[in-house]
């Protein structure tokens, strides 16, 4: 199929693009990497009457890393965060989840921080970025506001973005130390949507006890769905055995025709599992 025809701009500064996105309202809609839009706008389930293309924002084109966190600009592709060494040290769960996300091409081309704005609750990147309690800032010609993760994520495919705003950048927090953090999902083949994911991040004490365990979940609620395992797990060494974390993973998954909601219940507990002993790990190294 073919998209709907829609009118075009391409701006080149971000004072034009907002200027632009205010114009239109809510008939505009923002282009960057492309690789959700495209075949939204393909299969004609969004029909925008206006594309912004902000391509040429190359003051957006950034990966920055400082001692709170990583910083990633709009236009920034998964491959620039995936492959930046610094920001994999400064928080080590970026690179883990993003060599999950789809293809190495899909990577090459789709930016980070347009798929947290697509929302959608079966990708990996909003699920990091809730687990960390980042933010991304939101841009407007009216100023500028800081969004927390646990506010912009409002439903499936829906974001706390309103008509004339412009994600212009999203904070990961950094990983503090004796901390852990691993992935894990099931997909039908590598780079294909997941089942069920998990991603963790454990805390440990200076006698490598867990402190604090939490999880994110992809692909079993409508938004990232965030678990506070900590009554479960605190005070067991790193290397117990934490099996018995699946009987506080609390979800309500639905069926589909990947998946029964039984099945993806199960496989949250058991990738739980794995990914807390993983993290517990790492933390402990």
């Amino acid at each position: 199929m073919k998209p709907a025809p829609f009118d075009y701009s391409r701006p080149t500064s971000l004072d034009e693009a907002l200027g632009l996105l205010a114009e239109l309202d809510a008939d505009g809609k923002v282009l960057a990497g492309g690789q959700s839009l495209v075949p939204l706008l393909s299969m004609r389930l969004a029909a925008p009457h206006h594309l912004v293309d902000i391509n040429r924002l190359d003051e957006l084109a950034y990966v920055r890393c400082a001692a709170d966190g990583v910083r990633v600009g709009a236009i920034a592709r998964h491959a620039d965060v995936e492959g930046d060494e610094e920001a994999a040290r400064v928080q080590p769960l970026l690179q883990k989840a993003l060599r999950l996300v789809a293809h190495p091409t899909i990577r090459n081309r789709g930016t980070t921080v347009g798929s947290l704005v697509h929302a959608d609750p079966a990708a990996e990147m909003p699920a990091v970025l809730a687990l960390l309690g980042g933010s991304v800032r939101v841009a407007s010609t009216g100023g500028s506001r800081d969004v927390a993760a646990a506010d912009f994520f409002a439903g499936p495919l829906e974001s706390a973005l309103s008509p004339g705003e412009l994600a212009v950048e999203a904070m990961f927090p950094a990983q503090p130390p004796r901390t852990g953090s691993a992935v894990e999902e099931v997909a039908r083949r590598h780079g294909d949507y997941a089942v069920c994911g998990v991603c963790a991040v454990v805390w440990l004490d200076e006698d490598l006890h867990i402190v604090s365990a939490r999880a994110a979940y992809v692909s079993v609620a409508p938004t990232p769905l965030v678990l506070d395992l900590s009554a479960a797990l605190a005070g067991r060494a790193y290397d117990a055995d934490v099996e018995d974390v699946r009987d506080a993973v609390a979800v309500d998954p639905e069926a589909d025709i990947h998946a029964s909601a039984a099945y993806r219940r199960h496989l949250a507990g058991v990738l739980t599992a794995r990914a807390v002993r993983a993290a517990a790990r790492e933390a402990a190294a």
